[in-house]
């Protein structure tokens, strides 16, 4: 889904507009309330990872999903990520084909059997906790901190693909960012399920010392939450003087690329973006603009390495 998501997702109350947006919701909600009863196998030759979220776009289901690759390399078991085809996510299926071993498929469920016969250890799902055809062995949900639930409505009345009471399905929560609330959240988080696993995890720059900050930067990008990748810079000490915002796994075309570095160039900036926006852009525009790459941090990993040892 291409999409900008309304400022009134994340107030913390529903407004006016969200009630009456919530007769909108009930195709939601009755998704919701039919999926219980749906048959859903689980995989027992190959333990599958779903890294997802139930607030809709921005969350950091990607960087995890890289970083939870990475460490099961690190342990010597052969993983493979997977993401479903969707035209309009090919910045994630580039993202991940560059940083670890992807496999892009029609169907999740049949990809079990391409698994087995590569002798997989780990398949970590980019997205699908929604998934109707299958079950996932651990099954792992994001959240940004600064965002959490938003106003706690279904989509489009609020962000939320589901109600924050299918906590009770899921392994783990994974809290992104720095935030004042998090014991809030915590408590809210144990209330609907008191056996789930939390973690916080945080994001460093990977590439700083390639990047000048005494420079001044005109940024860009075409993320779920725009705010995050500004936020990072701020903390860093880089000279942000103006930023572009666009759509959600937005197709960067020629003409945005002219207008982004004719921008830089009357105010005499440089020119910022993420890594995901970096990856599509047209090569030529590639040569004259920067991205900011990421590492997850997560804290205390090794109880999540314990996890997925089990």
């Amino acid at each position: 889904m291409i999409f900008k998501k309304p400022n009134f997702w994340d107030l913390p109350k529903p407004t006016f507009i969200s009630y009456l947006l919530i007769p909108f919701s009930i195709p939601v909600m009755i998704r919701n309330f039919f999926s219980q009863f749906f048959k859903k196998e689980k995989s027992l030759a190959i333990k599958t990872i779903c890294v997802g979220n139930i607030y809709l776009g921005g969350t950091g289901k990607t960087p995890l999903t890289i970083k939870l690759y990475e460490i099961l390399n690190k342990l010597n078991y052969k993983v493979a990520t997977v993401k479903k085809d969707y035209s309009n996510q090919k910045d994630e299926q580039l993202l991940l084909h560059e940083k670890t071993s992807l496999i892009i498929t029609k169907s999740r469920k049949k990809l079990i059997k391409q698994g087995l016969n590569k002798n997989y250890d780990f398949i970590i799902f980019d997205d699908g906790l929604q998934e109707m055809a299958m079950d996932f062995n651990y099954k792992f949900v994001c959240f940004k901190i600064k965002n959490w639930i938003g106003n706690g409505k279904l989509i489009p009345a609020g962000p939320m693909r589901e109600n924050i009471s299918s906590l009770k399905r899921f392994d783990a929560v994974f809290l992104n960012g720095y935030s004042n609330n998090f014991e809030d959240i915590k408590d809210q988080i144990q209330n609907v399920n008191s056996n789930i696993k939390i973690f916080r995890t945080f994001y460093q720059i990977s590439n700083i010392e390639k990047l000048d900050l005494n420079s001044r930067y005109l940024i860009f990008s075409g993320i779920g939450n725009p705010s995050d990748f500004k936020d990072i810079l701020l903390e860093n000490k880089f000279n942000v003087k103006k930023e572009m915002i666009f759509p959600d796994h937005y197709e960067y075309n020629q003409n945005d690329l002219n207008q982004i570095f004719e921008n830089a160039k009357n105010e005499n900036l440089k020119i910022l973006t993420t890594e995901k926006d970096y990856i599509k852009i047209l090569k030529k525009f590639k040569v004259k603009f920067n991205f900011l790459s990421i590492d997850v941090l997560i804290q205390n990993e090794s109880q999540l390495i314990n996890l997925l040892k089990k």
